[in-house]
């Protein structure tokens, strides 16, 4: 099982707030970051059904964020959780994703999904009713830039003729998609993706997955998903019980969040402990 937390939705104020705070996860044992959040901010109240966090910002952008981090950290891996793929031209995100798993020594995974947000898509210049089908094709898109030098592909998005990267990334790029669990977009994972970040909690839908993939003839056991670990309270027995839980149910990457509202030093602590206490149980 892999450890990973979430930097900070909101960004920091200076870089080395940014920098200190991956240190300490590696150094706290952590295997991966992720970093969520939005690309463009909007004003407050403006969803007011929504947690202000979730679209006020103001956020990272993710790319450039783990490009900085990569050469201030060893071993810590990254993974956008999530990249709102369908808002983005896609040979941009594969130069991207290809150019900072180049430079991290392959410590990056792209996480993805299509969000919500209207005002976000149309100032981004995408269709927000199509990001589903769009979504699908880029992720095969970018499968053939991450692999081919020069690239020959039309799809119902993307035309695409002798061009490409010609400089791909050292290794398979994995690609996590990010989703509900309605029956019509756990079969999208099944069929495109590498690993599943599921909203909410995954003890129903993981056996629905697992049966989707078999049906697509794929091995589960070759396929990542990943798993929510509250750091909240003080007891490491419900920790502990919680992530043999998740260990049971086939979670390989266990995302371990930090309190809500707590300020980083605090929050980082808490996160220490977490990853000591259930690492030991476990035996990792």
């Amino acid at each position: 099982m892999k450890f990973g937390s979430a930097l900070p939705m909101i960004a920091f104020k200076h870089p080395s707030e940014l920098k200190d705070y991956a240190q300490a996860l590696e150094g706290a044992g952590y295997d991966y970051t992720t970093l969520s959040g939005h690309f463009l901010s909007t004003e407050p109240s403006r969803y007011p059904e929504r947690p202000a966090p979730l679209y006020v910002g103001p956020y990272h952008e993710p790319m450039v964020t783990f490009g900085y981090l990569a050469g201030a950290t060893t071993r810590l891996a990254f993974m956008t959780s999530i990249l709102i793929l369908p808002a983005f031209p896609t040979a941009v995100i594969a130069k991207q994703a290809a150019e900072l798993s180049i430079l991290s020594g392959g410590r990056f995974i792209l996480g993805v999904a299509i969000s919500w947000n209207p005002l976000e898509y149309e100032a981004m210049g995408a269709d927000i009713h199509t990001r589903g089908r769009r979504l699908e094709e880029q992720i095969v898109l970018l499968r053939t830039f991450w692999t081919e030098p020069f690239v020959r592909f039309e799809g119902r998005y993307h035309k695409v003729e002798d061009v490409g990267l010609n400089r791909l990334p050292p290794q398979p790029i994995p690609i996590f998609m990010g989703s509900g669990t309605d029956e019509k977009v756990l079969r999208r994972v099944a069929h495109l993706a590498d690993g599943w970040i599921p909203n909410g909690d995954p003890a129903e839908p993981i056996a629905r997955l697992r049966g989707y993939l078999a049906e697509e003839q794929r091995d589960a056991t070759g396929f990542s998903f990943t798993g929510r670990l509250p750091a909240a309270g003080d007891d490491p027995a419900e920790w502990v019980a919680e992530a043999k839980r998740l260990q049971g149910l086939g979670v390989t990457h266990l995302a371990v969040g930090a309190p809500a509202g707590a300020p980083p030093a605090q929050a980082l602590a808490k996160l220490a402990t977490v990853r000591k206490a259930v690492g030991e149980a476990l035996g990792v």
